[in-house]
């Protein structure tokens, strides 16, 4: 129950500050006197009120903070202005203090550069095999095999519809799908791991290797497509409808799911081959790439959009290559774990 001194405070706080809070007694007008000068601010009511109710629990109330009113605004003034710090495209933002001492690495170019992108490091970085055979096509044999075939051609149906000609918004819309079956598979695999208490074989980091590679394929993609307001909310509904899907699929059926991406992969490389077609054509603007796809891909500086789709699409074939092939290994009555991953294979 609170004193009739502590009661007599806060209706003076809840009464704008009227002149009673003052006139108390002589022991509590020392108190407030104390806290008008410890919070610096002598003559404003308004802030002694404010030190008292938070440094005082008021029916029940825990202190709030232990950081004093002027760290505050100084701490807003930071936030307004970024705070200072430097991001990876060299733009001013906030800087990461560690109280662990957790500190980041100044990681340096061959050519005695700083390297800007925070999202990979140069030892994650690759020249893609243009070698790779594209026309490579799994026949559809088992009714497995079927069902996944046809389920795939009939996704591309609505989006021949929706995105028509406009391939960079098409590539934009395929990767933020096609990186969705690596991270599921790799999730699965992973917690199966932990409960039988057996290694992968190496399936786990190359599951996610790959759906890091297509997540790579779409920051690529959003410097050359600025995706509209409607494309941003489809990719919510369509992501949200497979991952969901995908991940009750591969609870099912591993081969199936496997087999699904495979085929997926197979339209994502016809998708990129019809792009490239349009850039010969003129019906698409041959930009300067994008500077993270230089550094990912270790491009030459003077390459265009064109080189950007062909190493995408030589990923894509090899993503191709490595889900059919873990569909097969079910389908011979094995375990992924059972035959090694092919790890960096892209």
């Amino acid at each position: 129950m609170m004193s009739r001194r502590m009661t007599t405070v806060v209706r003076s706080v809840t009464g704008l500050m009227s002149p009673r809070l003052f006139s108390t007694d002589a022991g509590n007008g020392s108190v407030i006197g104390a806290m008008r000068a410890s919070a610096g601010v002598i003559g404003s009511e308004k802030a002694v009120a404010t030190w008292w109710i938070k440094s005082y629990p008021v029916i029940g109330a825990r202190n709030a903070s232990t950081m004093t009113l002027g760290e505050k605004e100084h701490n807003k003034e930071e936030e307004k202005t970024g705070g200072g710090g430097a991001t990876a495209g060299g733009q001013k933002g906030k800087e990461a203090v560690s109280y662990w001492g957790v500190q980041q690495s100044k990681v340096m170019k061959e050519d005695g550069s700083e390297w800007k992108w925070n999202c990979f490091k140069p030892w994650e970085t690759y020249q893609a095999d243009l070698s790779i055979d594209l026309k490579k096509h799994h026949v559809p044999k088992t009714f497995l095999d079927k069902f996944a075939y046809w389920t795939v051609k009939s996704l591309r149906l609505p989006t021949d519809i929706f995105f028509q000609r406009r391939y960079g918004c098409r590539a934009m819309m395929l990767e933020t799908v096609a990186a969705v079956p690596g991270m599921v598979g790799g999730m699965l695999l992973h917690c199966k791991s932990l409960r039988r208490f057996e290694h992968s074989g190496g399936w786990i980091k190359a599951l996610l290797e790959e759906a890091e590679n297509e997540r790579m394929h779409l920051m690529t993609f959003m410097e050359v497509a600025k995706p509209r307001w409607y494309e941003r909310a489809l990719v919510f509904t369509v992501q949200g409808i497979f991952f969901n899907a995908y991940f009750l699929a591969y609870l099912a059926s591993p081969k199936l799911a496997h087999r699904i991406t495979g085929y997926l992969e197979e339209e994502a490389i016809h998708s990129y081959t019809e792009f490239l077609k349009e850039l010969d054509k003129g019906n698409i603007e041959n930009v300067k790439a994008p500077a993270i796809a230089i550094d990912y891909w270790r491009l030459p500086a003077d390459s265009t959009l064109r080189d950007v789709v062909m190493v995408v699409r030589a990923d894509e074939a090899h993503h191709r290559d490595v889900n059919h092939f873990a569909s097969d290994i079910h389908y011979q009555g094995l375990e992924l774990k059972d035959s090694p991953a092919p790890v960096g294979y892209h």
